[in-house]
């Protein structure tokens, strides 16, 4: 079968790519799928910045707001959905445009990440928490060379996320995370990409970006969303997305809506930040900076065309 022409649209949050990707569609008759791991989740509408009905202006979207917020939905499954309906989009004849700021989504449908299924055992992540609250990173990182010694050497003491992941693979499914890294990548995707990155040369016009983005999800009614959130007091899914969580430290007292909003613009910079980290190590994204271009819809356009013509 011949490969899917399929184009991404990515970078960090408040960065455009809605708009943009939005343009690339109607521009090329397409359809966009979502890679945004927030958007998925319903009941968060404006902390997840997804599309309303006007922004879309009569395009397609897949994959945002249809899971319910306390569940939770793994790479795995997104890559399986997105894969299908980016097939579902070819096969119409429109063209898949792939949208969203989540890294892992991304790079695992790009390279078509085959991930062995597991179910998240939550009491084992919390006693493996408590383990290495308790021992430290170089005590866990010596138990994990023990079975993973190739794992155990790529990470650092301080990262405790990927330590607990590599337990957290090793005790559910059998497997050390060196072998299901292995096994992900042997198949080839079905996709021919054409990856658009957005971003802007001057950090400080992100930044601002940002913050003006947070506050017109104030004004949108973000505190109300947020302490329907609060009041579930869930720490799964949907509950943890930026713009929720900043504010429970409000609803709890313990600080102004002045010192949460701020706290908030914070973190979300933050979060750019760090998915601009991951995005840089991509080679095959054709980056934009519509601060340095005269019209950076017009250059996205005309690298669609290109491929397109290809």
């Amino acid at each position: 079968m011949s490969e899917i022409k399929t184009v991404f649209v990515v970078g960090p949050t408040a960065s455009g790519k809605t708009s943009l990707g939005i343009a690339i569609a109607k521009k090329f008759g397409g359809e966009i799928v979502s890679a945004d791991s927030m958007q998925i989740y319903k009941d968060i509408h404006i902390a997840s910045a997804a599309p309303d009905e006007e922004e879309k202006d009569g395009i397609p979207h897949h994959l945002i707001e249809f899971m319910d917020t306390d569940l939770q939905f793994s790479v795995a499954d997104y890559v399986k959905m997105a894969t299908k309906r980016i097939a579902e989009i070819h096969s119409k004849g429109k063209l898949p445009v792939v949208v969203g700021g989540t890294g892992l989504y991304i790079s695992s449908l790009l390279d078509n990440t085959a991930y062995i299924e597991e179910k998240t055992n939550y009491d084992l992540r919390r006693e493996l928490e408590e383990r290495f609250d308790t021992l430290g990173g170089e005590k866990m990182l010596e138990k994990l060379r023990s079975f993973d010694r190739e794992a155990a050497q790529k990470l650092h003491p301080n990262d405790k996320r990927r330590i607990i992941r590599a337990f957290e693979i090793y005790k559910t499914t059998g497997n050390t995370k060196t072998y299901q890294n292995e096994i992900s990548h042997q198949q080839k995707s079905p996709l021919k990409p054409l990856v658009i990155g957005i971003n802007y040369s001057n950090r400080e016009i992100l930044y601002e970006r940002i913050n003006r983005r947070v506050d017109i999800m104030l004004q949108k009614g973000l505190e109300s969303e947020a302490r329907k959130s609060f009041e579930k007091t869930s720490s799964k899914g949907g509950f943890q997305a930026i713009g929720h969580k900043e504010l429970y430290g409000y609803f709890k007292g313990e600080m102004t809506l002045e010192e949460a909003t701020e706290h908030l613009k914070m973190q979300t910079r933050r979060y750019a930040k760090r998915q601009l980290t991951w995005f840089r190590r991509d080679g095959r994204i054709n980056w934009i900076y519509p601060d340095k271009v005269d019209n950076a819809v017009e250059k996205a356009l005309n690298l669609t065309e290109n491929f397109l013509k290809e």
